[in-house]
């Protein structure tokens, strides 16, 4: 179980009386639960759009499940994330059974590798990578190659008994 789950957003100004039906705005937003989601969704909107969580409503909040969770995807993220000399524009790819588990790995790997909180980052797009020619990043190739084993060396049979006459043999 991922800690984010993805979650569609769909909120607006309220009806005034010059604007009877104001427009109604989507977002795809990764967060741990509803409340979240819908916080980040009036943060982003307000950024984007002169409407804010006091002056509007949301319309409806739906939690997006997987198509197939059984299969292992790659995943292209578009992400923006401050750090401490700036705003930063990136690109990842991750492969993982589902797009919120591959937004978790990113939150980590962002927060490892960067020091980038939860409240700096933002994902732009998620977007599965339908064919191996299109992954960019060698350390995503180099799990496609075909024929790919995982040896075990080193392998030792286990004996059962619970007293031994000899030391036991590891090399």
């Amino acid at each position: 179980m991922t800690r984010f789950q993805e979650y569609q957003v769909i909120g607006r100004k309220l009806p005034t009386k010059t604007d009877v039906t104001p427009k109604l705005y989507r977002m795809r937003i990764f967060a741990p639960n509803e409340t979240v989601a819908k916080s980040r969704f009036w943060y982003f909107l307000r950024q984007l759009k002169k409407a804010k969580a006091a002056t509007g409503e949301i319309v409806a909040v739906h939690k997006i499940s997987e198509k197939k969770p059984l299969k292992v995807k790659n995943i292209g993220v578009w992400v923006r994330y401050d750090s401490r000399s700036g705003t930063h524009n990136m690109y990842r790819e991750m492969r993982d059974m589902s797009r919120a588990a591959a937004i978790d790995k990113l939150y980590e790997d962002l927060a490892s590798k960067h020091r980038a909180r939860f409240r700096s980052i933002q994902v732009l797009r998620v977007q599965e990578i339908a064919k191996t020619v299109d992954v960019k990043r060698p350390y995503i190739k180099q799990l496609l190659q075909k024929g790919l084993r995982f040896p075990l060396p080193h392998r030792l049979t286990k004996k059962y008994t619970t007293f031994a006459a000899h030391r036991p043999k590891t090399f």
